[in-house]
């Protein structure tokens, strides 16, 4: 950036980044407003819950630790955070984030202090929690929503979706194929005690077997799967075959059970199953419910955009701060995009992020290039390098003698 904006250097730069005190909260606020004001409170108007990873090299970066990297498909030293993203129908925008500290940073005090991480926020939290955590904000933003999606990471835990159906927020969460459901009321009861001796039964005990989705789905006719088209794309209509039954779900300790729906997805060519739980009211149609679980697809495309066209996961910010101003940044340039396409979708309806970045390119002043220029970059450039080459020659003597010291006590 500093070798293309007019009047920018990498150090004022990377001092906005990283050591100014501005406070993104203000920043969030806003951009959850806008939109809310763009595309919230429409009958299409969702929230969708995920995270993504940020591969890393090191130990340094404030939460970076050997973990599932979903970018990677495996476990990798990496970064990874929660998202809250709006959507209505193709429109799509990041408005919130969390930063998931594994246990291996809470349990470590000193690590913590020295990325600057601030004393309330090192606390181990579930992604579940940062997940509810950004439902409640967003709310108490104003931000309207008519239900929430999310993979099945969230939907495989019974308390958050319970914590959702008690707040009365809807949601379509997807399950794992071994989510046990009870295709009759379990009516939980406290079992009376077949002898006077011993103690006297406390637990509760359903009174019909629960089984597996998977299992259930099996045992189905061909002709219980219905047809729907879902949404358009790129290659045409999306039409899957749906499988809709209400089931009820029992977490073991409830006086009740649940009474949602199980809504399961097929492609039609038989390739991928998909199956998610749903609390809308009971007469919601086939339709809806398969449209509802097929709009988390726009969660990956924002982060497809935000990491392609906006740098999400291309920084150098090691630090607590820095970190969340670079998101808050991002989030901006997102809301950015969706004005845009929102702005020239009769005139231009296919104008893509990529597109938008490319007439950016084009249309924004420049640094002026000149001979001089380009050799003072170029000195800077290797300044760097020569800085990082030191670098890594003070660890690897400071390694020596660390192993040295240890084999001479030993």
């Amino acid at each position: 950036m500093a070798e293309v904006v007019p009047h920018s250097d990498d150090q004022s730069l990377q001092h906005f980044l990283t050591n100014s005190p501005w406070d993104e909260g203000p920043v969030i606020d806003q951009v959850a407003h806008d939109a809310d004001r763009l595309i919230g409170g429409k009958p299409d108007s969702c929230l969708l819950i995920d995270e993504t990873s940020h591969p890393k090299k090191g130990t340094k970066s404030v939460g970076v630790a050997r973990q599932w990297c979903g970018e990677r498909g495996k476990v990798e030293n990496c970064q990874v955070s929660v998202f809250a993203v709006l959507a209505c129908k193709e429109h799509h925008v990041p408005i919130d984030y969390r930063l998931f500290l594994p246990k291996s940073w809470i349990n470590n005090e000193q690590r913590c202090i020295d990325a600057s991480i601030p004393e309330e926020a090192i606390k181990f939290h579930r992604k579940h929690d940062l997940a509810l955590q950004m439902i409640l904000s967003a709310r108490e933003r104003g931000v309207q929503f008519n239900w929430i999606g999310c993979d099945s990471l969230y939907g495989e835990d019974p308390s958050f979706l319970r914590a959702l159906d008690q707040r009365q927020e809807v949601f379509m969460a997807d399950v794992h194929k071994d989510q046990h459901i009870y295709l009759e009321d379990p009516d939980p009861v406290v079992p009376v005690g077949k002898s006077k001796k011993g103690r006297k039964p406390t637990r509760l005990k359903a009174q019909t077997e629960p089984i597996r989705v998977d299992q259930w789905v099996q045992q189905q006719p061909a002709k219980a799967w219905k047809r729907r088209s879902i949404r358009n794309t790129t290659k045409g209509v999306l039409r899957v075959d749906i499988l809709h039954q209400r089931v009820w779900l029992w977490d073991g300790k409830e006086d009740k059970a649940k009474h949602w729906h199980l809504v399961v997805r097929r492609e039609i060519n038989g390739s991928k199953t998909k199956y998610s739980l749903c609390n809308a009211p009971a007469n919601t149609s086939i339709k809806r419910l398969g449209y509802m679980q097929a709009q988390r697809y726009w969660v990956e495309r924002s982060f497809q955009d935000s990491k392609s066209n906006c740098g999400m996961s291309d920084y150098q910010a090691r630090k607590w701060r820095s970190w969340h101003h670079h998101m808050a940044l991002v989030m901006m340039a997102m809301l950015f995009m969706l004005e845009e396409r929102l702005q020239y979708k009769d005139s231009h309806p296919l104008l893509s992020c990529s597109d938008i970045i490319s007439l950016l390119c084009h249309f924004l002043p420049k640094r002026t290039i000149d001979s001089d220029e380009v050799f003072h970059q170029l000195d800077i450039r290797h300044r760097k390098r020569e800085a990082s080459i030191e670098s890594a020659y003070r660890i690897q003597q400071r390694n020596r003698r660390k192993t040295y010291q240890n084999n001479v006590t030993k």
